[in-house]
């Protein structure tokens, strides 16, 4: 198993040390396809070879790639495991269950997914509403996760198994306790109360250590989800500059209070459109910015009428390129089980995807693994897709094309993996591409287009020359 890479290197700032020399010799390409209207589904299409071509025309388009400049070190690319997963889960057969864990986690069999995160406490895809701890106990005496022995730990160790024993996991908070608010809700945003930070500081430290207790180790943990948003599920509202206090004065120091100082610290998790204002106030103070891994976004700008603002990720990156960028949730909204095969679903996924590791994002994930049959368990009715759902009243597992999609990037592209220099010469033709540690060449190309498109994969003066199918993406593995 590749070693994860866990700390930001120094070639995650702009640009790295360029190799030396990287030649095509000899080498082939492995081409492996997803497309509409066909039976590709990752499938291996092609082998091709590099023929010498020193300078191509405009008239031949092209992806030139060159392995000697190189950027930020890939994280790991993976899903969420909600309490909606791990219900909808154990409602399938022992057989389903294998096959979906087999289809996620195996490099071989499946997409190989390396990272994962949970919510602390409930969310919108929980059943109910839950907390770990009785009314206004500050000490957190009552601290228990009984709730989550019934379905989500089972599940979470169970996907560590599939995954080899090894499944970096963050967990995410959607609010504190209703009593530690000064709305006295879960619901509806709310902030947190000046007189509960500390004891809802000491709230992760508890959750993280009893994770750990039974056998789950924790990677990482992040401030709030969704911090600017008041919803009708659990919420809560942290404006930047509470969040880099907050951070800066209680998290932070308990965390290393505790012995957790490793854990790596997320900021923001939320939107793209904010996500320059959130991380420029946090990461200006230093005494906050200590404490701080990496900024953490998500995709649903898109709910203002803006298109994914990928150029605010990459600002971000530029400004602070010592701090991680992590993608940590995405999801198509608004469930419906006629568009199951909607081929859009999946192009939403690799549009975000591209654009997000060439803006410099180190770890990719998504949100739930597997929803049901309805695009729940949602207890405020906020249903959604997912790459695989289950009806699970025919014990059946449905993949979307998203799920085909992420595999692209994720059985491909392992944890170490360097992103490397990649540009195309049609905008038809979207891609990115990353050099593994074992020395195998990954590039994505994501065509959109009605039109079939002829193109030459170009690196050092070799070209080798395919076709892109409309509305496909394809990976090609050169070794």
């Amino acid at each position: 198993m590749l070693t994860m890479a866990f700390q930001v290197s120094a070639q995650q700032k702009k640009v790295a040390k360029p190799m030396q020399t990287y030649t095509v010799a000899n080498k082939k390409v492995t081409v492996y396809t997803t497309a509409k209207k066909s039976d590709y589904r990752i499938s291996k299409t092609e082998t091709l070879s590099f023929t010498e071509n020193k300078q191509p025309f405009e008239t031949e388009p092209c992806i030139f790639v060159d392995p000697t400049i190189k950027y930020q070190t890939l994280v790991g690319i993976g899903g969420a495991l909600t309490d909606a997963s791990a219900e909808t889960f154990a409602k399938l057969s022992k057989k389903n269950q294998q096959e979906l864990l087999t289809a996620y986690y195996s490099q071989d069999k499946g997409i190989g997914y390396t990272l994962a995160r949970t919510n602390i406490a409930s969310c919108d895809f929980s059943s109910e509403s839950y907390t770990y701890v009785q009314d206004n106990d500050l000490d957190l005496k009552t601290f228990s996760v009984v709730h989550d022995e019934q379905y989500k730990i089972p599940l979470i160790k169970q996907a560590i198994v599939a995954a080899g024993g090894k499944l970096p996991l963050f967990v995410s908070p959607w609010s504190p306790p209703a009593w530690m608010k000064d709305n006295n809700s879960l619901i509806q945003g709310g902030h947190l109360l000046p007189a509960y930070r500390q004891s809802w500081a000491n709230h992760y430290v508890k959750f993280i250590k009893t994770y750990e207790a039974m056998g789950i180790p924790v990677w990482g943990l992040s401030v709030q989800n969704e911090p600017m948003a008041k919803q009708k599920w659990e919420s809560c509202v942290f404006s930047a500059e509470e969040e880099r206090d907050f951070i800066k004065n209680f998290l932070g120091p308990t965390l290393k209070k505790s012995g957790l100082a490793s854990k790596k610290l997320i900021a923001w998790d939320h939107n793209r459109d904010q996500i320059f204002q959130r991380a420029s106030t946090i990461l200006n103070d230093k005494a906050a910015a200590k404490y701080v891994w990496g900024i953490g976004f998500h995709w649903y700008e898109t709910w203002t009428g803006s298109g994914m603002q990928f150029g605010n990720v990459k600002q971000t990156h530029e400004a602070y390129p010592d701090k991680a960028l992590i993608f940590t949730e995405g999801c198509k909204e608004k469930y419906d089980v006629n568009k199951l095969d909607d081929w859009t679903l999946g192009e939403r996924y690799g549009y975000s995807m591209i654009n997000d590791f060439n803006a410099g994002t180190a770890a990719w994930t998504d949100w739930n693994i597997l929803l049901d049959e309805k695009g729940g368990p949602n207890h405020v009715g906020n249903f959604c897709f997912a790459p695989v759902h289950a009806d699970t009243k025919k014990d059946k597992l449905i993949y979307t094309n998203a799920y085909y999609y992420m595999g692209h990037f994720s059985k491909f592209i392992r944890p170490g993996a360097k992103r490397i220099g990649a540009a195309s010469s049609r905008d038809q033709l979207e891609s990115t591409a990353f050099l593994n540690a074992d020395g195998k060449l990954v590039v994505v190309v994501m065509n959109q287009s009605d039109d079939q498109l002829k193109y030459s994969l170009w690196i050092k003066g070799e070209a080798a020359t395919t076709t892109s199918l409309p509305h496909s993406i394809t990976t090609l593995v050169v070794e």
